[in-house]
């Protein structure tokens, strides 16, 4: 009686058409599973419950097909089964039209900085773009028109004040990016690939670059961050400054020097995360630039700091630190610095779309802008700082 029964036979489709679903930001292609003859696969359902909302996606140019047989049990034959393999897109109503930073580079006018002599000089922190993302503040369109509010008013304040010199400091997260950490999540919020993600950050700063200059001499700096880091499957590989964030400075390095914009840059060693500067050359005011990352929540920074300046590291004189990473604003005096004054670490705002799983774990969220304080040659820093 049990001379028919055998195990359940194995289904094995062919190498390279096991269901998935593969998506860069902008474009992707999907991969179904077996369909039986009789049955009429839908494409949009099946982009669905993958999470591609049709009413965004559009199938394009004609699926490829791959068929291939399944034993039954006897006496039945083997079973024919047909799987699909289409491309898809953001529709082109949902797409987004980027300016190319060459393009913009082209229209600009450079004129030469206003020279002052105020004693003073303004440091601005962008942080935490994450451009590409998509979450509960809005998408790439909202995190534009966000920015151009934050730059209409650092504008308003050049025109009202006068500086010496002007700091740009990239806190890093510039971009979203696709695989340092959630990276599934990733592919389907983002809004952006990871090449247009890099081409508007930096026309971003590009623009916000021509808009400084035109008040004083400018100086621009950046450092690694996890985000922006170079990544393969969440682990970190290659060098510090093997990160998107240093990437784009040397972009706009290459485009300042091309059109003589005149700015000067800033970026760690090769194998620091963190880099200071001298402001005035006298140094009585250092500045430490670093993310935040290397402490697991906001309270572990002050620790990190006082490492830094036992193990001699390039925060080690710093008087004023400034970080993002956490983003809210936050500023902490700290231990005595060698100017008789305090040092201080400045946690700059964030300009980005929520982090929305914090939001549901904390219950906290914060406001948006760009933070920024001035220093004032030989007078100590008194914490005090602008939100634009």
């Amino acid at each position: 009686m049990l001379e028919n029964l055998g195990p359940a036979p194995k289904v094995e489709t062919p190498i390279g058409w096991k269901p998935a679903v593969e998506f860069n930001g902008t474009e992707g292609e999907a991969t179904t599973q077996g369909y039986l003859p009789e049955e009429k696969p839908d494409f949009n359902k099946f982009l669905e419950e993958a999470g591609f909302d049709s009413a965004i996606y559009e199938i394009v140019d004609t699926p490829r097909t791959s068929r291939w047989q399944v034993a039954r049990p006897f006496p039945l034959d083997p079973q024919w089964l047909t799987a699909y393999r289409f491309k898809f897109r953001i529709r082109a109503d949902n797409a987004i039209s980027l300016p190319l930073l060459y393009a913009e580079a082209k229209k600009t006018k450079v004129s030469s900085p206003k020279l002052n002599d105020t004693g003073k000089v303004l440091v601005i922190a962008t942080a935490d773009y994450q451009v590409g993302k998509v979450a509960s503040r809005g998408n790439t369109q909202d995190l534009i028109a966000r920015l151009m509010q934050s730059f209409e008013k650092i504008a308003s304040h050049l025109k009202k004040n006068k500086y010496d010199r002007i700091y740009v400091l990239d806190a890093g997260d510039i971009i979203e990016n696709f695989g340092n950490a959630a990276n599934l999540a990733q592919l389907q919020s983002n809004d952006l690939s990871i090449m247009d993600q890099v081409d508007l950050a930096a026309t971003l700063q590009w623009d916000l670059l021509k808009l400084v200059t035109k008040h004083a001499p400018t100086t621009y700096a950046s450092v690694g961050s996890n985000h922006c880091q170079w990544r393969v499957s969440k682990q970190t590989v290659g060098k510090p400054v093997d990160d998107w964030g240093i990437f784009i400075v040397k972009q706009l390095r290459k485009l300042s020097t091309e059109v003589g914009l005149g700015v000067d840059f800033l970026i760690p060693s090769d194998y620091d995360e963190s880099l200071a500067f001298d402001p005035f050359g006298d140094k009585f005011h250092v500045v430490g630039l670093f993310h935040g990352h290397q402490a697991n929540r906001p309270d572990g920074v002050p620790a990190w700091l006082d490492k830094q300046v036992a193990g001699l590291q390039p925060l080690q004189n710093f008087t004023v630190a400034v970080s993002g990473h956490f983003h809210h604003t936050r500023i902490q005096q700290l231990g005595q610095a060698h100017n008789g004054g305090s040092r201080w670490w400045v946690q700059a705002s964030t300009s980005d779309n929520s982090s929305d799983w914090y939001r549901l774990r904390s219950g906290q969220d914060s406001s948006t802008g760009i933070t920024a304080f001035e220093l004032e040659q030989g007078k100590l820093f008194s914490g005090q700082v602008i939100t634009f």
